[in-house]
């Protein structure tokens, strides 16, 4: 199974007994429930990500169920176990959107809440931006009009509304992806702007409920760039240890020490926080 393999990978790079660690193994078992990934060609990280991410929850949550029912738990409490859908992945990666959405017509508010694992931040410069500037985009309010109306039960109707999303749960770990794969003139191309992040200190209150504001900073602990356009390209990764808090470059088998000041790229495509 692929979580299996990947616990074997996991082994492997934490063990330190290697310069540099293959994931051959984990991919080819990967492909063989996952064919889109099995060929040679550029896939799409961010993709593969949540792919991998759903197939370890998967199988955490199958193992959860299993280790409660062998503690002989009543059947309801069996039941609510096997059925909560949690597992280390929803614990560390799944946080929870709250999109409030407002009739123009009646006034009528109706939240709508969704689970994410990543947010994918539009990038509203092609030159250079800020990631801050990045999820102001994502959670300014939006108007739905014309196709996108919503059916009011209240109005009884499709009716103009305006919709923003706020947090009302975020993750242990946040994931962001930019969106450099953007549609521009009818062409579906790669945006190379700098975006700035932080290395620290990102604060996400501005966007979450108050009940979250405690909690709302977080630091850079990895970012996956993408090198290349949108039909080809290669894939590196930069993160920090998180013992020593020195910053790592992973470039197929070369992995060498970096400095901070190196982890700022143009090429940033996926940013762990």
């Amino acid at each position: 199974e692929s979580a299996t393999a990947f616990g074997c990978l996991m082994s492997d790079m934490w063990l330190g007994e290697f310069d540099y660690v293959s994931p051959e193994a984990f991919h080819s078992v990967f492909g063989r429930q996952y064919p889109t990934f099995s060929r040679r060609t550029q896939h799409d990280a961010q993709e593969f990500l949540i792919c991998v991410l759903d197939e370890l929850h998967q199988a955490f949550k199958e193992v959860r169920a299993q280790l409660c029912q062998g503690r002989h738990r009543s059947g309801a409490e069996a039941s609510r176990g096997s059925g909560s859908g949690t597992s280390i992945i929803t614990q560390l990666f799944e946080g929870q959107l709250s999109y409030s959405i407002t009739c123009l017509k009646c006034k009528t508010i109706t939240d709508r809440p969704e689970s994410f694992t990543v947010l994918s931040l539009p990038i509203p410069s092609r030159r250079v931006c800020s990631l801050q500037d990045c999820l102001e985009c994502f959670f300014q309010p939006d108007t739905l009009t014309r196709n996108n109306q919503i059916h009011c039960y209240w109005c009884g109707t499709n009716q103009d509304a305006t919709v923003k999303a706020t947090i009302t749960k975020a993750p242990q770990i946040i994931i962001f992806h930019l969106k450099r794969f953007a549609w521009q003139d009818k062409h579906r191309r790669k945006l190379s702007t700098t975006v700035c992040y932080p290395f620290s200190n990102l604060d996400l209150s501005p966007y979450s409920t108050t009940l979250f504001y405690k909690n709302a900073e977080y630091s850079l602990c990895a970012v996956v760039n993408h090198a290349g356009d949108i039909d080809y390209g290669h894939y590196t990764a930069f993160c920090k240890h998180s013992a020593t808090k020195h910053w790592y470059s992973f470039d197929d088998a070369q992995v060498t020490k970096i400095p901070d000041s190196a982890v700022q790229t143009d090429t940033a495509y996926l940013l762990f926080y």
